[in-house]
């Protein structure tokens, strides 16, 4: 875990509302992997930090992918080349990547751990399906990667017309990430399948015990340090609020 003064290095639109930010942290894209995230702090902003995927990481920089949601994130998209965040990271438990092929199933802002899946399983010599899914066209993430993509929108204007878990082929290996229900959903289906959980988080490094994930076996862990990526059977989704997404900060 590293704690570094990362300048914006680039901004780009890649889907309605949905921004890629870049930061120079050479530090932490050369040790994260896929479905681990970082804590995005910076001043004048927010008392807590802000908790986001890195969606690439690259020669000596990470991304980030957000929407304008509340007043940490506007303030984040309103930022120059230039200006300066804290960035502490990588955090969390990532994807385990294993066997000779993947399926990706990602729901809107889910979008944001999958870029580094795909090089994490390229790395391990598998073949990638992603399927990612929004409300429409428009929606859909524009950087979709793989050996083969499929797109899902809930009202047909692109691709497979419902979601993407019901777009998406079966497979041994099952990487999700998007809002609780669509992870409940594929829970259902694929109860081994890793999972990107969505919950609120304070501090990132699981003192504050503020982004408790409910188990079916019983009790509480915590998304920054157990988690965020878990199988998919053992999380208790009944248990879990449907509107929020960890990867990205109000």
């Amino acid at each position: 875990m590293f704690l570094v003064d990362a300048p914006v290095t680039g901004r780009r639109q890649v889907a309605r509302g949905m921004f890629v930010l870049g930061f120079h942290a050479p530090e932490i894209a050369n040790s994260v992997r896929a479905g681990q995230f970082v804590n995005i702090g910076w001043t004048p902003g927010p008392l807590l930090r802000r908790p986001f995927s890195v969606y690439r990481a690259e020669d000596s920089h990470i991304e980030v992918v957000l929407k304008a949601v509340g007043v940490g994130t506007e303030q984040l998209l309103a930022m120059q080349i230039g200006h300066r965040v804290s960035c502490l990271g990588p955090l969390g438990r990532g994807f385990e990547m294993t066997g000779s092929g993947v399926v990706l199933v990602s729901g809107g802002l889910g979008v944001a751990p999958m870029p580094l899946a795909v090089r994490d399983a390229r790395a391990a010599g598998m073949e990638v399906t992603w399927v990612h899914g929004a409300r429409t066209a428009a929606d859909l993430c524009a950087e979709a990667d793989g050996d083969r993509v499929i797109w899902a929108t809930d009202d047909g204007s692109q691709g497979f017309h419902g979601t993407a878990v019901v777009a998406a082929p079966d497979a041994d290996l099952v990487l999700a990430c998007g809002p609780n229900p669509m992870l409940a959903a594929a829970a259902e289906r694929w109860p081994h399948a890793q999972v990107a959980v969505e919950t609120y988080m304070g501090c990132g490094t699981g003192v504050c015990l503020g982004c408790a994930v409910p188990l079916h076996r019983g009790g509480y862990d915590r998304a920054c340090t157990e988690g965020p990526v878990y199988r998919a059977g053992d999380v208790d989704w009944s248990a879990l609020p449907s509107h929020l997404h960890y990867a990205v900060g109000a």
